[in-house]
């Protein structure tokens, strides 16, 4: 008779899967931080294959809700635009860190509005009112 300790059941020993993904399947659930981050690196505000455009937002406001960090926003603004070359949510996590902390924005204003799309997305997501605001104050005016 085999050993029992070696050759025991292993899917005992590993955690249940605690969530769904968006194809329905079964998932772990990340912390909100992590779970940010793999969005701000991968999401994009447009229809993809099992998420559409607004649960994509929602989900984004939800998790930037969660999260106290505001230093935490700039870097992970900063990293998505320059590392993962991504345009719309370093935008969104930019006007959110307006409403947060305008000196972090100010910081990180010019690392992640680089160029004029940009910079135009972002001034849509402000008066889209989405994020809670629907007009330039004057230090986005002093940023922009």
């Amino acid at each position: 008779m085999a050993n029992k300790s070696l050759f025991s059941n292993r899917q005992n020993q590993f955690p249940r899967a605690d969530a769904r993904n968006a194809a329905g399947g079964r998932a772990y659930k990340y912390e909100p931080k992590h779970a940010l981050a793999q969005l701000a690196a991968t999401g994009t505000f447009n229809g993809v294959f099992y998420a559409n455009a607004q649960a994509q937002l929602d989900e984004l406001r939800t998790l930037i809700n969660q999260i106290d960090d505001n230093r935490f926003l700039a870097q992970l603004a900063v990293y998505a635009r320059e590392r993962a070359c991504m345009k719309d949510m370093p935008a969104a996590l930019l006007v959110t860190l307006s409403t947060r902390d305008t000196e972090l924005l100010h910081r990180v204003f010019d690392r992640v509005v680089d160029n004029g799309r940009v910079l135009r997305t972002m001034f849509q997501m402000i008066r889209s009112g989405q994020f809670g605001r629907t007009g330039l104050s004057s230090s986005l005016q002093r940023a922009f």
